[in-house]
Order: C-alpha cells, then structure tokens, then sequence
C-alpha cells in the first residue's frame, strides 16, 4: 500500500515511494476507434494503469447537448461555412442523427474522462514509457498532453459523486457506442459455424473461425509482400477447407508451379501445359461457355488484348470482327489456325496483325494451337505454369480462368480455386473485367476464389479491379512494404493499422505470418498459425524454386 509520508511532486510527475507516477491526459477522442481498441494500445507487458471514469448524461440534458451541436452546426452553415462547409455538414448529421437515437433511447450520453498512468522505477523510465504510450494513442487519433503543474489532481482518487477535481479539457462527452469502444474486454473473436480456423487474435489469442460457403460472396484475398507467407497461407486455407467440406474441388492455376509438390502430395493431377508438357488447352474451345459462341467470342478478343498491349484500335476491330466471323461460320471447334486465316481473310489483308499472330503458327504458343487433350474430372488439379514466358502469364492465365469457368459450370458440390499471382490478370483491362465477372457469378456454383498477390493498388488502378475487390468477403493484409492512400480509403484503414502493416512481423522472424484481416465490417488482427502437423506437412510439400521465394 502507497504511503503518503513518501510522496513528492514534481512539475508532471508524481513519486509515491520508489516508484515514479507520469500521468497524460487525453484531452480529445477521434471520430471513430476499433471496438476494443485499448487493449492493443496498451499492451500486457507496458507498466501502465489506465482509470476510465464516466458519468451518464440525463436524458434531457443529452437531448439539449445534440439539439444544441445541430443548431450551432446549422447557424455556421447558414453563415457560409467556409472552407470547412463539407466538416459542418457532416457534423450537423452526424448530431441530427444522434438526437434522434438519444429521443428513442438507442444511445445515451456520458461525460467521460480517460486518464494513463505510465509507472517506473526512476522518473526516466516512467516519462519514457509515457511517451510511448502517447505515440501509440496518437495512432489512433487520440490527442493527448502532459499535465503541468496538474498531476496531482489528475491522479486524484475516483468517486462516485463527479465531483472529484480534474484539470480543464478531462471531461469528454461520448455516446453509448464510443464509450463501449473504450473497454479493452471486447472479444473480437469470430466464431462461424463450419468454417475454418484462419488465426489467432493478436490482442488475446482467441481464434477466429470462417465459412467463406456462408456469405453471400465465397471468394477471399490474400496480399502480402515477398516472404510474408501468402503461399503458406493460401495452402494451409485450401488443406482446411477440404478437411471441413472433403467433397470440395480444388483448382490452382500456378505461374510458379509452388503448389505442384502439395497438390501432388494430395492425390490431385498436376498439368504442365509448357513446351515438353504433356497437355494442351485450346483457348478457342467454347466447350468453356456451354457452347455460347457469341460469349466465348468476346472472351477470345479480351485474352488477344492482353497478349498484344500494343494493338490499335483499328487492328483490335480487324480482329474482334473476325473471331466473331470465326464463331458464326461452323460449329466445329475451332483452333488458331482457322483464327488466323479469318484474319487474312479481312479486307486489306492481315498486316501488322498477321505478323502478331504468326506466334501462335511457328512461334511459343504453337503449343495451344490444336484441340484441348487435357480431360480428367479429379477432384484436385493444379496447373502449373512454370518455365512459360513471364510476358505470356497473362494471357494463359486468361484462357485458363475461362476453362475453370466452364469446369465450374457442372454441378460437382463446392470448389475453390486459388488463383497465384493475381496481379498478372488485374493488370489489363479486357482480363480484369472477365476475373471480375467471374468472382461475381462464383457463388452461382457453389464456388470460390482464394486470390493471392502482393499488392492491392494492382486492383486499385482500374474500375473492374475494385469491383473485384468489393466482391471479396475476406481480406488478408500480410506485410505489405508500404500501405498507399487508396488502399487506406478502399478498406477503411485506420493510420495505426496502416502504419502497422509495414512492420507486421514475419515467418522467419516469429515462425508465423502476422495479418490483418478484413471481414465484412471487422478489422483482425491475427497470427497465421498451423498445427505441428500441418506445418511440417506444408513445409515439405510447398515448392521453393530459386529466386522465388515468396
């Protein structure tokens, strides 16, 4: 017990025996914090007390307090507002809104004062944890100061009366919800029925559990930089998936054939369509859309346009007329044979388009010009596409994403298809608006797409590559090495959560990948973590190629 007899007080610090007291008052809250905030500000091994008080407001005088923050809002709106005219209209709601709640007891008002403690065995160590405490708050939003000449009354028992002393600017006034917010007990953990188990809370380590088949949109994201982890985790999702649902398919297309070692291991099929392999797809097989050529026709054109950027318009409408003219004039599958002689066909002779085209007659990709060979209906099948040209991914991941479209059509139960490599695909326009229709027609069979790749701003850039994103469930943010302003608003991103992210912590370093998940209106988080067995197992199995890493 604290002895008066050895108190001293210096200008912003308190000795009571040999331990040093250093207050900070919080002098104003921001806007919005994530519920059950302070127990990450304040972390277990930080020698701080924090002392919430608060005091409900009476309904009549709360009802006054945002009757009175509309008037004043509206008075100086009326008087012009100024440059802060957008902050004034949304305080005016925002106190509208608040008003009405307060009349029908959906919120009610509290005075409430927030007050830290930082402790030490020296006055160094107490103002140093201090200021650490101030950093983190201010992360958040939170301005704080150090009282001056104010520490005893700052550190002045509570009582149940309000009418102990406190400096000036102590007393804030919340609602229900933003002092429920305050309370470092909130378990933010995530229990769904029949889902998979995608972590741990970094706060308490509770686990969050997730059923992608339970929501309206069945496809997840994962993004992270290299060495985060986003293989491990999309592999240790894809093995837990199967293990709640065995009757799911699995799909993989694989730029850099990491998965073919665990599909292997598994019992799944592996295809190498490079030069040397063993398969062949035809991009040009309608068999994809149910026999829909005019569809299959608009698709052929997007994946062309992503393999010749550089096509002018008035070469991309030589060839959109004569893949359409290919489609019309027989029923029989078509190869790029047939494609190229519709081509030099075209009034005014092939041209430059010709030339483009010859690739596919005598060049790399004569391998895709002839009937698919590849049929099998098992129930795992990666696609690997090592050893393909990097400059060619897009486009066979293009025409690969189509005919899992049509694999997909078939009634089989669940699927997931994990798509490596994302950004190949986000990067054009023609194949990003194909995945984007494909991540919403999905759920239509039962199915969903685990995107994996390192940096959202690749989807970001372009109109379908956020509609894709908004139709995403679940996002995992691993470290990314930077978090860019429209990353930050597209998710909601607090500061201290993307401050965090560039220093979330990584496997080699923790032996788990740390992640912030984004799950309908939570913000997680979490530890990616595996059973000794599951670990051991993804280790083995996961490929690690040289200059690959990932």
């Amino acid at each position: 017990m604290r002895s008066e007899r050895t108190r001293e007080e210096g200008s912003s610090w308190v000795r009571v025996g040999r331990r040093y007291l250093a207050p900070l008052l919080v002098r104003r809250f921001p806007p919005e914090v994530p519920f059950g905030f302070l127990g990450r500000v304040v972390p277990t091994d930080a020698d701080v007390d924090v002392v919430l008080e608060m005091h409900r407001i009476p309904d009549a005088r709360a009802l006054a307090l945002a009757h009175g923050a509309e008037a004043v809002a509206e008075a100086e709106l009326a008087a012009g507002g100024g440059s802060a005219a957008a902050e004034l209209e949304v305080e005016r709601a925002a106190a509208e809104a608040l008003g009405r709640d307060v009349a029908r007891r959906a919120q009610e008002l509290w005075s409430v004062g927030l007050r830290c403690v930082a402790a030490g065995a020296s006055r160094a160590r107490a103002e140093a944890e201090r200021l650490r405490l101030s950093e983190r708050l201010a992360q958040y939003g939170f301005r704080t100061r150090v009282p001056r000449f104010e520490a005893g009354a700052i550190l002045a028992a509570t009582s149940m009366a309000a009418d102990e002393p406190r400096p000036e600017g102590y007393w804030q006034t919340l609602p229900t919800d933003g002092l429920a917010a305050l309370f470092p007990f909130a378990d933010e953990s995530v229990l769904e029925p029949t889902g998979i188990l995608v972590g741990l809370s970094l706060a308490n380590a509770s686990p969050v559990f997730l059923d992608r088949w339970s929501h309206a949109s069945h496809s997840w994201a994962v993004f992270g930089t290299t060495g985060a982890g986003k293989s491990f985790a999309a592999a240790l999702t894809a093995l837990r998936s199967r293990w709640v649902r065995p009757e799911t398919r699995l799909i993989v297309l694989d730029p850099l054939g990491e998965f073919t070692p665990l599909v292997t291991a598994i019992g799944g099929t592996v295809v190498r369509p490079a030069a040397g392999g063993d398969v062949r797809f035809n991009p040009l097989d309608p068999d994809s859309t149910g026999g829909d050529r005019d569809e299959k026709a608009l698709r052929v054109v997007g994946m062309l346009r992503a393999l010749f950027p550089s096509v002018r318009d008035e070469e991309a409408a030589t060839l959109a007329s004569a893949v359409h003219r290919l489609y019309r004039g027989t029923a029989e599958t078509p190869t790029f044979d047939d494609l190229i002689g519709e081509v030099e066909r075209a009034p005014g002779g092939p041209g430059r388009l010709g030339t483009l085209l010859e690739v596919f007659r005598s060049g790399p990709l004569a391998r895709v010009n002839g009937p698919t060979t590849f049929a099998s209906d098992a129930p795992t099948v990666s696609i690997d596409l090592s050893g393909l040209a990097e400059e060619e991914l897009p486009f066979h991941l293009a025409y690969l994403l189509d005919w899992t479209y049509g694999r997909l059509r078939a009634p089989a139960g669940p699927s997931l298809v994990v798509l490596d490599e994302a950004h190949l695909v986000a990067r054009h326009d023609a194949t990003a608006e194909f995945l984007d229709r494909l991540v919403r027609h999905l759920r239509h069979f039962d199915a969903g797409l685990l995107l994996v790749s390192q940096n959202p701003d690749d989807f970001l850039a372009r109109p379908s590559g956020r509609s894709i994103l908004r139709n995403v469930f679940a996002t995992a943010f691993l470290r990314l090495p930077e978090v860019s302003r429209e990353t930050r608003e597209f998710f909601g991103l607090t500061p201290a959560e993307a401050e965090w992210l560039p220093k979330a912590r990584l496997p080699r370093d923790a032996g788990y990948s740390e992640a912030l998940w984004r799950v309908g209106e939570w913000h997680l988080p979490l530890a990616i973590v595996a059973s000794t067995p599951e670990y051991e197992f993804l280790q083995s199995t996961l490929g690690r190629r040289p200059g690959r890493e990932r």
